[in-house]
């Protein structure tokens, strides 16, 4: 019933002339709030630090373990029924747990500070950009929330009679624990939580520091801590660990891992009460200056609005016609997927927590953080450089910063701290492609010393590729060489990160002049053929002796099992993952006829994963051979018509901040940058009858990029002939600057 009235609502909201005409009627946040997809439908603005979010996946009384138990990295799952709170500072399509700390709770009658009890089944729930509403059905409250770049306001509307406001330290999705808070005045509180330890990562951790305000002041307040049972039960969210006591007399400061706050209250009437959360990742003060900065003057609706109107702005970039409005909101969706992380760190003063340092740093631009790259180095940085070129220059300006403040790029970054998380060398593909695409409004020569760096230093002093020995002297990693990750063994997986990263630095050598460079990076990156095994047909691990690894299944490591030699997929899943030699590869296989009779193969199969980063381009490939074009059109719309809806399990799976939305994005316009590094893009049949992407005239002097798809009928999904700035084209392929100067891409389709 509660999924049948959120329905309802939205669909009136949509209908209101508050909204109507505008773009952000179309997204809907509860797109990938389930199947594994770890989205959330909190209230955010573009490249938000603060996401105020529902938090529905701690154990209740109702269901003791009210949590998707197979793969719990999320604060939100649709199809949990049990409120513990809202969070603050969450992320979004990521696949380890860390955030959603910070969670405010309103209750009535008794005061209760255990979550086991107070939490809440809910009903009326309803999101859209910035802003977020659902009524607790225990309580009687109705809660609104919605966001600011570095704070929330949140709105609780009480029933007569008693009430509180629970301000949760301890609880949260991160793994690490400890925190304090302190009381300023009767409606203020302050204090840390330390968070990270994100993949299990022990040194990955950093404090977040937060001011909490109440609008309304109460009849009284306190804190309470946790008392663990000694030699009971150690699990946290067992309702057995321990008691809570509570500190009605106390009111300086107090620290532990499982602490809180609570402001109670007597309603003569139904009450509105006011809750605004400043955060910073540099010191309490920050959090209360970027709290005052931000919130100074405005009421909830001030707030509300100005997130719906920066919303309105981002989503703009791109106007689309035609299509169904189902197929509208799967693209503005997605849209507003990509625009959520990287998300900013510096605070208004322009202060940030230095890389993997406890110095402070300063910025007069956009510090960035969250650089999930292992996932956004295939498209997500593309679309931005595309469409929002300026907020790209400065995630390039982020990275080179990072480097300088320790040495390194990131790989997978996260509030300063580096992860570790998945392979490769990332950075080099993205900042590569940002610059062979003309945005060159950055320190490129620190960065081409950085990705020297990394390329050429040996094993045991390169934190980047400590593998990289064996991948110099023989040209592949055999398997049992090093294990970085959980999972075991990923050689394979490795080496292949290895070739499309130096793929794309020798495209960028050349570009800077560094002819020699150029040349063995080249080189290096066509060395995957010392994996192809002729026999079983794909790329298959070697042992240290250079033999192949027996026995050897390729269709072991499916669905993320893992097999040695691969991460999070199987051979079938990484062999054709060489996009910056496809000619060389078919030539292994035998030429292109054996080469796209494998590749169907794989898609007739179902041996094909749209839910993980090493495969998501294979569609694209058919179209490097002359006359298999039609099959990416065939198989890249039948992909966005099964994995990608306007329900709630409407992407395929882990979003990957944000990199599965880039995908549909891309693939919905007609073009696809299927070779990270290589400023090309692989055309496709366009979803709607015309697209315009509006460009930044700073960056595109040509201006506007207009998609055009003339179709006989609705069903018609193949192209016949396309023409770019009037003239016909050939290939199936286009370079960034042709497509740009172009101006307009008409498709006439069959």
């Amino acid at each position: 019933m509660k999924k049948t009235v959120t329905l309802l609502f939205l669909a009136l909201l949509c209908l209101s002339p508050v909204r109507a005409g505008k773009l952000t009627r179309y997204v809907d946040p509860m797109i990938g709030t389930t199947n594994f997809s770890v989205c959330n439908p909190g209230a955010v603005v573009p490249h938000g630090l603060m996401t105020v979010t529902p938090f529905n996946v701690m154990g209740s009384d109702l269901n003791k373990y009210d949590k998707d138990k197979r793969w719990w990295s999320a604060v939100y799952e649709y199809h949990n029924v049990y409120m513990a709170g809202f969070s603050h500072v969450t992320l979004s399509g990521v696949g380890c747990p860390e955030m959603g700390t910070l969670l405010t709770m309103p209750t009535t009658g008794k005061l209760d500070v255990d979550y086991h009890h107070y939490g809440s089944a809910y009903d009326q729930e309803t999101a859209r950009p910035g802003y977020y509403g659902v009524r607790l059905k225990k309580y009687g409250v109705k809660c609104e929330m919605t966001s600011t770049l570095r704070s929330s306001r949140e709105r609780y509307t009480f029933p007569k009679g008693e009430g509180h406001i629970l301000v949760n330290i301890g609880d949260g999705l991160t793994n690490e624990v400890g925190g304090s808070v302190r009381r300023v005045s009767d409606t203020e509180i302050e204090g840390f939580r330390l968070l990270g330890t994100f993949c299990y990562n022990p040194q990955a951790v950093f404090p977040m520091y937060f001011v909490v305000r109440v609008s309304k002041k109460p009849l009284s307040s306190g804190f309470w801590k946790l008392q663990p049972k000694t030699g009971g039960a150690q699990r946290q969210w067992d309702p057995d660990y321990g008691k809570y006591k509570l500190y009605t007399d106390y009111g300086r400061d107090l620290a532990g891992d499982r602490i809180g706050c609570f402001f109670n209250y007597d309603f003569a009437d139904s009450t509105a009460v006011e809750v605004s959360v400043g955060v910073s990742f540099v010191s309490v003060e920050n959090a209360r200056e970027n709290l005052d900065a931000e919130q100074r003057g405005k009421t909830f609706d001030d707030i509300a609005r100005q997130a719906d109107n920066e919303w309105e702005k981002t989503l703009g970039a791109i106007t689309v016609e035609g299509g169904t409005e189902a197929q509208k909101r799967v693209f503005y969706t997605a849209l507003y997927h990509t625009q959520l992380e990287p998300c900013v760190l510096q605070d208004v003063n322009g202060q940030y927590p230095m890389m993997e340092s406890d110095s402070i740093g300063h910025t007069d631009g956009t510090r960035y953080t969250v650089f999930s790259l292992w996932d956004t180095y295939r498209n997500l940085h593309q679309l931005e450089t595309l469409l929002y070129p300026d907020r790209q220059v400065e995630m390039v300006r982020s990275m080179i910063d990072m480097y300088r403040e320790w040495g390194w790029m990131p790989k997978w970054e996260l509030f300063g701290r580096e992860t570790w998380t998945m392979e490769g060398d990332p950075a080099i593909p993205v900042i590569a492609d940002t610059w062979l695409k003309g945005l060159r409004d950055f320190d490129i020569h620190t960065a081409y010393e950085a990705f020297r760096k990394s390329a050429t230093t040996p094993g045991k002093d390169n934190r980047m590729r400590p593998d990289i020995d064996p991948y110099v002297s023989r040209g592949y990693i055999p398997v049992g060489w090093f294990a970085q990750d959980m999972s075991g063994d990923n050689s394979v997986s490795h080496a292949l990160e290895y070739y499309v990263a130096d793929a794309a630095l020798a495209r960028l050598a050349a570009q800077l002049g560094h002819r020699q460079d150029a040349r063995m990076f080249r080189e290096r990156s066509l060395a995957y053929k010392n994996y192809y095994d002729r026999q079983s047909g794909v790329l298959r691990p070697r042992l240290k002796d250079g033999s192949w690894i027996t026995p050897f299944n390729p269709k072991d490591g499916a669905n993320f099992s893992n097999t040695p030699g691969f991460h999070e997929g199987s051979a079938w899943n990484y062999t054709f993952y060489v996009p910056h030699d496809i000619t060389g590869l078919a030539k292994l296989m035998g030429g292109p006829r054996a080469f796209v009779n494998r590749l169907q193969m794989v898609f007739d199969k179902g041996l094909y994963d749209p839910a993980n980063e090493p495969d998501i381009a294979y569609p694209y490939l058919f179209s490097r051979f002359k006359g298999e074009e039609w099959r990416t059109q065939e198989e890249v719309r039948k992909l966005i018509d099964k994995y990608y809806t306007d329900k709630p399990d409407g992407i395929p799976g882990n979003d990957d901040t944000g990199t599965m939305s880039a995908w549909v994005v891309f693939s919905m316009l007609g073009f696809y940058p299927d070779c990270p590094g290589d400023p090309s893009y692989t055309l496709t049949t366009p979803v709607f009858d015309r697209a315009v992407l509006h460009l930044d005239k700073r960056y595109y002097p040509s201006g506007d990029l207009t998609i055009v798809a003339n179709r006989p009928s609705p069903s018609a999904r193949l192209i016949s002939t396309m023409t770019l700035g009037d003239k016909k084209l050939t290939s199936y392929r286009v370079s960034h600057d042709e497509l740009l100067k172009g101006g307009k891409l008409v498709f006439s389709l069959k």
